[in-house]
């Protein structure tokens, strides 16, 4: 049996239509880093690209952000991100779906504020998923707490 105090490093997705934010958080830390985007397009999301996060990472579970409406219930887009999530259990990980609802307005509150302290320069849509994915992976940490 694994020991449920033991560190381990986590995968968040913040799935889009166009692109899929991605960061890497630690329980050990309960914090998270972003990792940038993976691309998707009409041949869907950039497998190739996935496989090669999961490898050097070598995340313990994955967490995809659920977008959820006010009362709880699943947004429009949950079924497309369902199949995505399905399609992640090739890595034979555990997935955990979180509720993502305003991460992407959040992060780009965050990135503006980052921006009007002189800390960031431009900030792009991928850094904005990036973020959101952030804030997926911080909110599946802090729930563990």
């Amino acid at each position: 049996m694994p020991d449920p105090t033991a560190p381990e490093t986590i995968l968040a997705f913040d799935f889009g239509l166009r692109r899929i934010g991605v960061a890497v958080g630690q329980t050990v830390t309960g914090s998270a880093s972003p990792l940038g985007i993976v691309d998707n397009g009409d041949n869907g999301p950039d497998q190739s690209r996935i496989d090669a996060l999961v490898r050097e990472w070598r995340p313990n579970s994955i967490i995809v952000g659920m977008p959820l409406h006010a009362d709880g219930s699943p947004g429009d887009l949950a079924p497309t991100i369902r199949a995505f999530a399905r399609e992640l259990e090739r890595y034979g990980l555990p997935i955990t779906e979180v509720d993502e609802r305003h991460t992407s307005q959040e992060a780009e509150a965050a990135l503006i504020r980052a921006r009007q302290a002189g800390s960031k320069g431009r900030i792009s849509k991928s850094d904005i998923d990036a973020a959101a994915a952030v804030m997926i992976a911080e909110r599946y940490l802090s729930a563990r707490t």
